[in-house]
């Protein structure tokens, strides 16, 4: 279901199954549209300043880079459920709640888990995101430092890890 080391992805059968028929998708039916639209484009003549072919080209473009992402995450998948974190440290695969430089009324909650799995259910931020890899190994009632995008320091401290149940 998440990341939780390097390269290996966590993900459940359903949603193993989900992203392989994605993938099928577009390296098959979804690859033949764009070539027709490409095709129809370039028919329409100067290519130059053909904006519909710009735009099929783009698309393609946008859909070859899902492929090649798609390719690598099923490469490095292991189907099952995580590692429970026998240690209580915050691991990918956790709902993690945290205090904003220990303001218990500034909290936030999310799930710590590839974007694969982003939902409208609960935030989720990936492990190798600044605030995801500067809480991870982290238990409760620590305090994590994390690097903000202006290159300052911000801190959180966990008030709750708990493995994510779906």
């Amino acid at each position: 279901m998440t990341q939780t080391s390097e390269n290996v992805t966590w993900l459940t059968q359903e949603a193993y199954n989900k992203l392989k028929d994605e993938l099928e998708y577009l390296t098959g039916p979804a690859r033949t549209e764009i070539a027709a639209k490409i095709a129809a484009a370039r028919e329409e003549g100067d290519l130059r300043e053909n904006g519909g072919y710009h735009a099929a080209k783009e698309e393609q473009g946008k859909q070859e880079l899902r492929v090649r992402q798609l390719t690598q995450l099923l490469e490095n998948a292991q189907v099952g459920e995580a590692p429970a974190s026998t240690d209580g440290a915050v691991a990918p695969g956790m709902v993690v709640t945290i205090a904003f430089d220990g303001d218990e009324d500034d909290t936030t909650t999310f799930l710590l888990a590839s974007r694969e799995y982003a939902s409208a259910d609960i935030e989720t931020y990936s492990p190798q995101s600044p605030l995801g890899a500067g809480v991870i190994g982290h238990k409760v009632g620590e305090d994590a430092e994390y690097e903000l995008p202006n290159g300052k320091k911000a801190s959180v401290r966990i008030l709750k890890a708990e493995p994510y149940s779906g």
